[in-house]
């Protein structure tokens, strides 16, 4: 694989940043565009911008045309039964609250369990929060090991115990880089006869996504995180569910006949997508799936492991490092969260950003995992195929000097 021709596809790698080449290694939060989304945006807005599905114009059969074939793409890509199982949302975020809300008004009742885990992101367990606060349903977590690993004994007893209504997990931990065995758990909550919900933020744009084969009730993820645009994500929700989840939002588009006294609503999707989608943003998506399948994801993650290895190694060799997470030589996501006895975090990633490093810094939207391993926040590299070996070492050059710096030892 060329991956340096693959990266002069992002005009904004190629910039410098006070002074230095841009180093970008905060794609956990959000990943660089290919000029093939951004053209894909530009064209649509220039050519075929008008609203979808009720226009009887040219351009509104050219908008829906292309936003309906985004969806197609996005059910190809998750491994879908059918473009009826995409509701497109605004990101993982919205896609897990549309669960949490619906499924949980409908479904859900006094003493019901939902079963999280430790190391959740707060769009996993906040929503789960509310819903649980209103119902009187119970939260539960199964516990993370020291290793960064799910204790899946404990969550076998937690299954056994009964009333498991949901399930909820990240397939890949944002701070941890853990992948988790996200079929052993879909299995365990069939068994148990709860529904579940698989974050896939940081595994969409990563590796290969096949969500019958993961046996999964529900998939979240979000375009802006594997080379798409802001403000666009989707929902894969297996069809019996969706059919049987009333609306969430209520407007235009989503209704089949409105009466003063009522409604009568469509099927799924349209049931969920209320008013005016965010079209560019769907063809943007679509562009980015046809980018990362042009690579292929089997490629992007073997290129992820050599990368992220590299780093963990690297790390390894600074003073005064803990790494959170599973050891150098297991499979983990492209994310490697640190701190060092050299200065705190925010200053850690400031000091980075100064020579043109863009590491991230904080609790990482995971403030009860951070308790769990006693430390207030971390820095954060995350690297995505675009990246290179020699920019690892550029960052263990600058953290290196850092720790030098805040008066660390080297």
């Amino acid at each position: 694989m060329d991956w340096a021709s693959i990266r002069e596809e992002f005009p904004i790698l190629q910039q410098r940043v006070k002074g230095g080449r841009l180093i970008y290694l905060d794609n956990a939060a959000t990943s660089q565009k290919p000029r093939a989304v951004i053209e894909a945006m530009s064209r649509y807005y220039e050519c075929d911008n008008a609203n979808v599905h009720r226009g009887m114009h040219e351009l509104s059969g050219r908008a829906t045309a292309a936003y309906e074939g985004a969806r197609e793409k996005v059910a190809r890509y998750l491994g879908a039964g059918s473009a009826e199982e995409i509701v497109f949302t605004r990101g993982t975020t919205e896609a897990i609250n549309l669960v949490a809300q619906v499924f949980g008004s409908a479904f859900l009742q006094a003493g019901d369990v939902i079963l999280l885990t430790e190391m959740e992101h707060h769009s996993n367990l906040v929503p789960w929060q509310l819903v649980a606060a209103r119902c009187g349903a119970r939260m539960k977590h199964i516990p993370v090991k020291d290793d960064g690993t799910l204790d899946l004994e404990v969550a076998a007893v937690l299954f056994a115990e009964g009333g498991v209504k949901v399930a909820a997990f990240t397939h890949i931990s944002n701070t941890l880089g853990t992948v988790n065995p996200v079929v052993e758990l879909c299995r365990m909550a069939k068994e148990a006869g709860a529904v579940s919900l698989v974050d896939g933020a940081q595994s969409a744009g990563h590796l290969p996504v096949d969500v019958r084969a993961l046996g999964c009730d529900f998939y979240a993820f979000s375009g802006h995180k594997m080379c798409g645009p802001t403000g666009i994500g989707a929902l894969y929700g297996r069809k019996e569910w969706l059919e049987r989840m009333p609306p969430w939002h209520g407007g235009g588009e989503m209704i089949s006949v409105v009466r003063l006294d009522g409604s009568e609503f469509k099927p799924p999707p349209m049931r969920f997508e209320a008013g005016t989608p965010n079209i560019g943003g769907a063809v943007g998506l679509g562009a980015a799936i046809d980018f990362i399948e042009s690579i292929g994801r089997e490629a992007i993650w073997e290129h992820d492991q050599v990368l992220t290895q590299h780093l963990l190694g690297r790390l390894a060799e600074v003073p005064g490092i803990r790494v959170l997470g599973q050891a150098v030589g297991v499979e983990r996501g492209a994310v490697a969260a640190f701190t060092t006895m050299a200065a705190h975090p925010h200053d850690l990633v400031t000091f980075a950003d100064e020579r043109g490093l863009a590491l991230r810094g904080g609790h990482h939207c995971n403030q009860p995992l951070m308790r769990r391993f006693k430390v207030p926040s971390t820095a954060r590299a995350s690297v995505y195929f675009y990246n290179t070996l020699d920019e690892v070492d550029e960052m263990i050059d600058i953290v290196k000097e850092a720790v030098r710096f805040f008066g660390g030892l080297d």
